[in-house]
């Protein structure tokens, strides 16, 4: 059996994410979450729907470096379909966040004050849409104090604490399940909806995931993540065969 990685690791436990889903759509970004969502999809979700990641949905779960000329499209997914799909709650989705705060606010849209930021980012994109009307994961390939921050500069996915401000219009759909870094996994199941470690990856102390975290985590019973499986591993090999996860993951 080859060596496991912390990519390998993050991507078995971004896949848990889907696990049980049944027919939902899988929206995932970034080369973890991609590879995660497939890995679900061949392993324990066979029913989830992946899409091209533009206007179709595929058949299977292709490596992803199919390229799209040879990708089998089973159906279209015209873009006001979509909203459709998001407003029914049939979708989870899997963000990368720039920065995310205690209660599950997410910031994918500038760094510093408003009104003149130190860096801009991709925008707002349809993170306050996804996260109040259907299930929102998200990965962090760096965690850090600049990451896991006490407050986020832009508030584009909505936490726990802000969707319960706003009402039940907000609070009817949220849901945000999962958070999974470099160092280990997270969810929401700390006093008031706060953030708490779940499980911290192999090799990974619980002082050093509370040393990179910018606010007060929640410790729990806190497990080691456990490692993919020989299948996990022959499958993720396959999806992946250029080792583009290794290249996104800070070890």
């Amino acid at each position: 059996m080859r060596d496991i990685t912390r990519a390998d690791i993050c991507i078995a436990a971004a896949a848990e994410a889907w696990r049980g889903a049944g027919e939902i759509m899988a929206s995932p970004f970034g080369t973890v979450p991609m590879v995660a969502s497939r890995l679900a999809k061949r392993t324990f979700s066979p029913d989830l729907v992946l899409t091209d990641g533009e206007a179709a949905i595929i058949v299977g779960a292709p490596p992803i470096t199919t390229r799209p000329s040879d990708l089998v499209r089973e159906a279209a997914v015209p873009y006001k379909t979509i909203f459709s799909i998001v407003w029914s709650g049939r979708r989870h989705i899997m963000m990368q966040a720039s920065q995310i705060d205690r209660f599950g606010n997410q910031n994918l849209s500038a760094i510093g004050p408003a009104n003149q930021p130190k860096v801009q980012l991709i925008g707002v994109r349809g993170a306050p849409g996804n996260s109040v009307n259907h299930k929102t994961s998200y990965w962090v390939p760096d965690h850090s104090t600049k990451t896991f921050v006490a407050a986020v500069d832009t508030v584009c996915g909505v936490g726990y604490d802000r969707a319960e401000a706003a009402g039940p219009g907000a609070t009817r759909f949220h849901d945000l399940p999962l958070v999974v870094s470099n160092l280990g996994v997270f969810d929401f199941s700390g006093p008031g909806h706060a953030m708490a470690l779940r499980s911290m990856h192999p090799g990974v102390t619980v002082d050093e995931v509370i040393a990179a975290t910018g606010f007060d985590l929640h410790i729990g019973d806190v497990v080691e993540t456990p490692l993919p499986t020989d299948e996990q591993l022959a499958i993720i090999d396959e999806l992946d065969p250029k080792g583009a996860r290794d290249r996104e993951v800070k070890a």
